[in-house]
């Protein structure tokens, strides 16, 4: 007895848990061009490419500001946690603090604001607002984290006499003052009759003079602008002498939870907390809006520059649209030897997958280049633009100027800041080669459609 012949073509497209000539029909649309092709593969990957390139760059743009302004703060003013009205008396309570795991740095300090200001043969300069945050004399080696945020440009940070003063380094511009020279400070505190009650002191509008020791840059123009740091027992007479803040530097300020409850154990065991005014705060509830703010910032960029992926989705949405129209017939042929609905979609969207992979890769390697070199790269543009004003210059004769991406002059910054953050690097990844590839899968649903007997009838 004869037996059926089988079609051996049917059975191979039907077995498997992933057939391989899915990929190889993926792989044949995206690599042949013929004359009836109109849907080039070359625009989705370049747009995809530059949708992570750009993004990238940007995030890490924004991360080395936005972290270097938020490192800042943290190091030199807020600290991770805050404990004010702390009793001066009760240095044993701070010592156990400073045991306490996961805790790098207990700074005390007191804090004062008053008007600063220089005179000059004789006749009194302009004063400006000051903010003087009285510290320890050892308070570089107490913190190691301020210390690396502070760059003493004049002199040095010399806190050992009641009358020495640091000073930033735009205020001391502003007083057109350097070390060496004498301040006069007159404080808030004492044009006030009640903080002056406290201090026990007369009010005293001239003040005590100040020499400078030294002149400081954090690179954060609030503080260089409007603070000073002198001794902390030099503040003593502006505000209560019995009490002052503590401020709290954890090795992982991420790691919140479990250190506060131990600093709170403390106050409450050393019988600090019932009837006082102490209060311990986190940096999450000293910065809380500006530090949604940069937030805030950071998700608008996202979805802004996001933009670029969505344009390319749709650019690749329409080219498989035109793919689907245009091989009406190779699909059909397809599903008439055994290929299921779902197997002409993977077609498609394994088309997708291989053209958004190719976009993120080709636009990921030069952003991570790129963001990791960054000095180079605008000084590598500085120099272009530069090269071509000169030119410009030469053929009409007027100045051509000076170009600077982030000048000095505007901005106030030395250098520009980079930094990657792994995860953000790979969200862009995802977001590049996924656009693609849920483009591809929406518009492989016109397969649904196609019947392959209306197909195969006109072939």
């Amino acid at each position: 007895m004869l037996k059926k012949p089988q079609n051996k073509t049917v059975g191979s497209l039907r077995r498997g848990r992933f057939p391989a000539w899915i990929a190889f029909v993926a792989f044949r649309y995206v690599r042949k061009k013929d004359g009836r092709s109109t849907a080039s593969p070359v625009l989705p990957v370049l747009g995809i490419a530059v949708g992570v390139l750009a993004l990238t760059v940007i995030i890490a743009v924004m991360n080395g500001f936005q972290l270097g302004f938020i490192e800042t703060i943290l190091e030199v003013s807020s600290y991770h946690i805050r404990i004010d009205s702390f009793p001066a008396g009760r240095l044993d309570a701070l010592e156990r603090i400073r045991q306490v795991e996961g805790v790098s740095a207990v700074m005390p300090f007191r804090e004062v604001k008053g008007l600063l200001k220089r005179s000059v043969e004789g006749r009194a300069g302009r004063p400006i607002l000051i903010v003087m945050r009285a510290l320890p004399v050892n308070a570089l080696s107490l913190d190691a984290g301020m210390a690396s945020k502070i760059e003493i440009e004049q002199g040095s940070f010399n806190l050992s006499g009641e009358n020495t003063l640091m000073l930033g380094a735009e205020a001391a511009a502003r007083l057109a003052a350097r070390t060496g020279d004498r301040l006069e400070f007159i404080s808030i505190a004492n044009m006030l009759p009640a903080v002056n009650a406290l201090t026990d002191g007369e009010p005293d509008d001239s003040g005590p003079d100040f020499v400078i020791a030294g002149v400081f840059n954090t690179g954060f123009y609030e503080y260089d602008a409007g603070w000073a740091f002198v001794n902390i027992d030099a503040a003593a007479k502006y505000a209560d002498p019995a009490y002052f803040t503590v401020g709290i530097k954890l090795k992982n300020r991420w790691n919140l939870d479990e250190p506060l409850e131990r600093v709170n154990g403390i106050i409450a065991e050393a019988g600090l907390s019932g009837g006082s005014n102490i209060r311990v705060s986190t940096w999450r509830d000293y910065n809380k809006a500006f530090f949604g703010a940069l937030r805030t910032e950071k998700l608008m960029m996202f979805a802004l520059v996001g933009l670029i992926f969505i344009v390319v989705a749709l650019n690749i949405f329409q080219g498989q649209r035109r793919i689907v129209l245009e091989k009406k017939d190779e699909i059909g042929l397809l599903r008439s030897v055994g290929a299921s609905e779902l197997d002409i979609r993977c077609v498609f969207l394994f088309n997708g997958i291989m053209l958004g992979l190719a976009g993120a890769i080709a636009g990921m390697i030069p952003a991570l280049l790129i963001a990791t070199h960054i000095k180079q790269f605008f000084a590598l543009i500085e120099t272009l633009v530069n090269f071509i004003l000169n030119v410009l210059s030469f053929i009409t004769g007027a100045d051509g100027g000076y170009f600077s991406v982030f000048s000095p002059a505007v901005f106030y910054i030395k250098e520009i800041p980079s930094r990657i953050i792994p995860r953000e690097a790979a969200l862009i990844f995802l977001f590049g080669f996924l656009s693609a590839a849920v483009a591809a899968w929406a518009a492989s649903k016109k397969i649904a459609s196609i019947k392959p007997a209306e197909v195969m009838q006109y072939e």
